[in-house]
């Protein structure tokens, strides 16, 4: 089905598929739509699905003494989950949040283990998926405990975020960046007079 292409084209960037393999996934795909400020997971809720964004964005957050934290950012093209409760069947510890009207396609995390014990293709994507989350998370592990505010946004400008700072709203940047929004601007007003 052409409406599944992009998220076929996401996976084989991990490991080929041969059009069976492929097929073992597309009856457990459905598009699903999320209004903006819609929850795609919850805290305190047991997540089971994983989702593809086709259309919007979205931001993952963590309530730490109240205040939200905000960790990460999908946009089209993106996997998405609250992985860590998908896999141990456990209340989420994160929430997903639609920032803008979305458009997925979503298959369940239990579809996904069934395909790994029947393919090795994907146990493959399995393993491979899982060692780019774990190098994302260590990446950004580091970048919050060795570099200065400033340098962190200097990461975003120059590195391979432009995304985050063309639509994220700015307080959502200050947020992820561990910033307020007035620090922010004053980064950003000092980064531009350079």
């Amino acid at each position: 089905m052409p409406m599944y292409t992009p998220l076929r084209n996401a996976i084989e960037k991990f490991v080929p598929l041969t059009d069976a393999e492929w097929n073992m996934l597309v009856p457990h795909l459905e598009i699903r739509t999320l209004k903006k400020h819609t929850l795609f997971a919850e805290i305190g809720k047991v997540s089971t699905d994983i989702g593809f964004v086709l259309e919007g964005m979205l931001r993952h957050y963590y309530i730490h003494d109240g205040s939200e934290k905000t960790t990460y950012f999908y946009f089209e093209n993106h996997l998405v989950a609250s992985y860590f409760s998908c896999i141990h069947k456990q209340p989420s510890l994160l929430s997903i949040e639609a920032l803008s009207d979305c458009r997925l396609i979503v298959f369940t995390y239990a579809a996904l283990q069934e395909l790994f014990e029947k393919s090795m293709a994907w146990q493959k994507f399995g393993r491979l998926l899982a060692e780019y989350l774990a190098s994302g998370l260590e990446e950004r592990m580091v970048g919050l405990l060795t570099l200065s505010p400033e340098e962190r946004y200097m990461e975003l400008v120059k590195g391979n975020k432009a995304k985050i700072i063309e639509r994220i709203p700015q307080h959502y940047i200050a947020n992820y960046l561990g910033l307020t929004p007035v620090s922010l601007s004053r980064i950003r007003n000092r980064v531009m007079k350079k």
